[in-house]
């Protein structure tokens, strides 16, 4: 009895054994390779463009002063109001410069009738004297009357001129279009008393000028592919702009160059330039900080472009991240355009037609690994 257990003992250690035996060994598998999204590089017509920034400028700031004495009488405008050119928007009392006035006028009216009769007695002084009646000495006394008669007329004509302009200045007008900013007098206070007091301000703000500076490379080659246009100097101060807000997408704004400075500037090596942009609505007010688009030729040429958010940077420069024929990740050095419309960013130099440029990562994919590619597309911003 013993001996039959100790067997089956034995058979059964042996069973185990066999079964582990035929127990397959554990081995490493690979996981599939990272899917990542690829597309190939959309082609555009793109103009060649230069970007910079800039600052907006009124076209006009005036100071609106008190040229003359006097108590104010009047605001003829609200604070921060929209004023167009002859608007009146202050008064002062005319009550002394109408007197004034009235006086220089009697005073010439005065004066013309004094040289009016010593005309008459010079005259009658030149034919007695022809006569051989008269003395020379009276002739000369009678002729220096006049001429110090017709003196007089003159003084008190500008007399009168000076009289009807400090009347005039009496009333305070806008001088062109613009906003007049908050007055900084109030009605019955004394202006002009020892010197001009400032009223306020006025603004044009349409058009309105932005300015920014070109290095000189930049300056050359536009010069030089505008040249190649045979351009006359009208059609070169007529060269397009474009400008962007901060919170705007693109360059809404359209405008033309009109100044480019004669000189460079020796510490900066930049030419200032100034365009000119139409702002009926007042969008821009001056002092703005604005993106500028300056086209380097007047030609458009195609370009591959990519959306901005796959270019990455490092210490070497820009580079894309593609995948080659054989699904491996592949960093790829390219020079980059403009910025475009639709966050799309222009490429060139550095890729081809060809390359699928890898757009969705989620960071699995990286250069030398193979991937699965998963093909979509760029979309145009027309497309969207």
């Amino acid at each position: 009895m013993a001996g039959s257990r100790a067997g089956s003992f034995i058979f059964c250690v042996a069973l185990a054994s066999l079964v582990a035996a035929c127990k397959p060994d554990n081995k490493f598998v690979a996981p599939p390779p990272a899917e990542v999204s690829v597309a190939l590089p959309l082609q555009q017509t793109v103009v060649p463009y230069v970007e910079q920034t800039g600052n907006t400028q009124a076209v006009n700031t005036v100071d609106l002063v008190a040229r003359v004495e006097g108590f104010l009488t009047q605001v003829e405008y609200k604070d921060g109001q929209f004023a167009k050119k002859g608007d009146p928007l202050f008064k002062i009392d005319p009550t002394t410069y109408e007197a004034k006035l009235k006086q220089a006028d009697a005073e010439l009216a005065s004066a013309k009738a004094l040289l009016l009769q010593a005309e008459a007695e010079f005259k009658r002084q030149e034919t007695l004297l022809r006569q051989n009646v008269s003395a020379q000495n009276s002739y000369d006394q009678a002729k220096a009357k006049r001429d110090s008669n017709r003196a007089n007329v003159e003084n008190q004509s500008a007399n009168l001129v000076i009289a009807q302009a400090n009347l005039d200045y009496t009333g305070v007008a806008a001088p062109f279009d613009g906003i007049v900013t908050k007055r900084l007098v109030s009605v019955g206070e004394l202006v002009g008393a020892t010197s001009p007091t400032k009223l306020a301000t006025i603004v044009q703000l349409d058009p309105i000028y932005v300015t920014f500076n070109l290095s000189e490379q930049d300056v050359l080659n536009i010069r030089h592919n505008l040249a190649d246009r045979r351009l006359t100097l009208e059609q070169l101060n007529k060269v397009p702009l474009e400008i962007g807000l901060m919170n705007e997408e693109g360059y809404p704004h359209k405008g033309h160059l009109d100044y480019v400075s004669p000189d460079v500037d020796a510490t900066t090596g930049t030419i200032l330039v100034r365009g000119v942009f139409a702002n009926p609505d007042r969008a821009l007010l001056p002092g703005f900080f604005v993106r500028v688009r300056v086209p380097v030729g007047l030609g458009a040429k195609s370009m591959l472009v990519v959306p901005d958010r796959v270019v990455a940077e490092d210490q070497t420069g820009r580079y894309l991240l593609v995948v080659n024929k054989d699904d491996v990740v592949e960093q790829r050095r390219v020079k980059t355009g403009q910025l475009l419309v639709g966050n799309l960013r222009a490429i060139e130099s550095g890729l081809t037609a060809e390359d699928r440029v890898v757009v969705s990562t989620n960071g699995r994919a990286i250069p030398g690994a193979k991937v699965a590619p998963k093909q979509t597309t760029i979309q145009s911003p027309a497309a969207k």
